[in-house]
Order: structure tokens, then sequence, then C-alpha cells
């Protein structure tokens, strides 16, 4: 895969009127490092306004899902919230000007209530449970993928200038901590946070699962193998996503633990696309601070949220656009009478 390169003489260009604004060098702190970044991303000074922000949540359930507070019914019934607009990330989505589309992947249920097009790229009910069994099929992680690829292209052709990725899924931060694990070679204990809000006991559940997981799996270097193995058909999903993204020159904001172990997977199956994602928050999940720290990238906010579903991601839009508007409509130091 090819992936697009963001234009240096922009981002140059950028920084040269940054320097030039009415204010003094560097006054506007992390703004001006996302301004050059979008005008590389843009290949323009001032970039592009950020109209259609479009967030895809992928769903699907886990075999683990026992590691959570909350049933894994609760994904399909989430879905349901999702399409009603009712939902964490669709009410944040709406003020930030962003729109919401939920897709079934690995739901556990027959859907059959919910219209076509959420269950179009479905690949299976559910996966495997990570510590005693692997999470996929043999092929079904790169099916999901090459679904991930199809769904960014929809979202791109559709006229999608930035992208977030969303997650649903009782079970989603098990999954993630044992990716993150077996990708970075970390142990189950500096990966597995709290999730859904589960106490030190859960907590010490969820560790020997994720301990048994990688036990099982061993070391593994394809990351085909990782998704296989420990990951889920929305993680791999996901992972197709954020490469396509790349590939087509579409800014991506990531959400929070999910999104992160997606992006590791998605930069060992396609090295430079990281150079299009942006880290949206931080997680309380220690899996992401380690995914991210790994990608070199550096959250925008930091808002204390846990939530999932691209709603802290959501929430950096307001800023990017900020950081576009300082280039756009501040006035010059050379200007000055």
């Amino acid at each position: 895969m090819r992936i697009a390169t963001r234009d240096a003489a922009a981002e140059a260009a950028a920084r040269t009127r940054l320097d030039g604004l009415v204010k003094p060098l560097g006054s506007l702190g992390r703004l001006e490092d996302l301004a050059a970044w979008l005008s590389a991303a843009h290949g323009v000074v001032p970039p592009r306004p950020l109209d259609d922000v479009r967030v895809v949540v992928f769903a699907g359930d886990h075999g683990v899902s026992g590691m959570s507070a909350y049933p894994r019914e609760v994904t399909a019934a989430m879905v349901r919230v999702f399409l009603a607009g009712k939902s964490g990330v669709g009410v944040l989505a709406e003020l930030a000007g962003a729109k919401v589309r939920a897709l079934d992947i690995a739901v556990d249920w027959d859907g059959a209530d919910v219209p076509a097009e959420v269950t179009a790229h479905k690949v299976r009910r559910g996966s495997g449970a990570i510590d005693v069994e692997d999470a996929l099929s043999e092929g079904e992680a790169r099916t999901a993928f090459e679904h991930g690829l199809a769904i960014a292209d929809e979202e791109i052709d559709g006229g999608a200038e930035l992208l977030i990725p969303g997650d649903m899924g009782i079970g989603n931060t098990t999954v993630c901590a044992a990716v993150v694990a077996s990708v970075l070679g970390l142990g189950a204990e500096e990966v597995v946070g709290t999730g859904t809000g589960i106490d030190e006991e859960g907590r010490a559940r969820k560790v020997a699962v994720v301990e048994a997981a990688l036990a099982r799996a061993g070391a593994m270097k394809d990351p085909f193998a990782v998704l296989t193995a420990l990951g889920s058909a929305c993680l791999a999903a996901t992972a197709g996503f954020l490469v396509q993204a790349a590939v087509r020159g579409v800014p991506v904001l990531l959400d929070g633990v999910f999104s992160g172990a997606a992006a590791l997977v998605a930069r060992e199956i396609a090295p430079g696309a990281e150079q299009w994602w942006l880290a949206g928050h931080r997680s309380t999940e220690p899996s992401q601070a380690y995914a991210l720290k790994a990608l070199g990238l550096e959250p925008i906010l930091d808002l204390g949220l846990r939530l999932g579903e691209g709603s802290g991601a959501v929430q950096a839009v307001p800023t990017l656009r900020a950081a576009r508007a300082i280039l756009a409509d501040m006035g010059l130091l050379a200007d000055l009478a």
C-alpha cells in the first residue's frame, strides 16, 4: 500500500506565517503545531476548513466480555442507541458538527431490525475468548481489514475531510490490552486498566485473562496473526480504516484505547501511515499511553474520558478548527502601521 506523503513545503510555509502573526513567537503553543500539521496534510496555507467530519463506530462483541462491569448484550443495545442519535458520541458530535455512522462488524445478534447498511460489513457474530482460543478464524482478520479499507473509501468518496474511528464493544479494553502487550512486548500488569470501572478484584481477573491469552498465543511478528489470535473483527476493520485514510491522504483523529491499539497494528501493516493520524485525547487506560508513545503521538486533550465511541476525539475537533483559524484569520506583524 502506498501511503500518501504530507507536504513538507506547506508545513514550512505555515510555520513561517505563524512566526509572522501578531503575537509573540510560539505563544499559541500546541495550536501552532496543529496548524502546521494541517497545512502539511492539506498541502496549502491556510488549511481547508474542516467542514465534513465523520465518526464511524465499529461495533463488535468479544468472548472475554465477562471482564466488564456490563453484560455483552449492551453492545447490541448501544447500536440502536447510536442509530437513534442518543449516544454520548452522537450528542457531542452534533455540537461539533460531525456525522456519526454505526456499523455492526461482529455484534452477537442477528440485527434483523436495523437498516441493512448497518450490517453490510459484518464479518461474524462475536469473537472467541482469547484466553482459551483465537479471536478469529483463519482469514477473517484480512477480510475485516478489507472491510475497513472499503468503509474509509465510502466516507472519503462521500466528502469526508476528517475521520474519527469510534468503537462499541463490551470487552474492548481487555482485547486492546492483549494486542498492545503483544505488539510491544509488555506484560499484562503494565497494560490492563479498569475499563468500564471494574474494582481491583475485577482488574486482577482481567490481568489473569490477558496473561493467559499472551501465553497461549506466544510471540508473533505478523500483525494479522496478532489480530487473529488476540484481536477482533472490529479491531481489524478499524486498522484497515486507518490505513486507507493514510493511503487517501485524509487526516484521522484517533479516539481512545481501541483506536490506539488498532493504530499500533495498522502501523505494523503499513509503516508511515501514522503521519496522517493525530491523537484526539488521552484515555485513562494504560495500554493507550503505551500505544501512543510507540506511535510518537501526543494527545490533544486530557479530560479523563473513558467512554470510547469516538467521544474524546470529537472534543478535539474545535481545537483543530481553532488551529486553522489562527492561520486563516490572524493579522501579520508586517501589516501593522
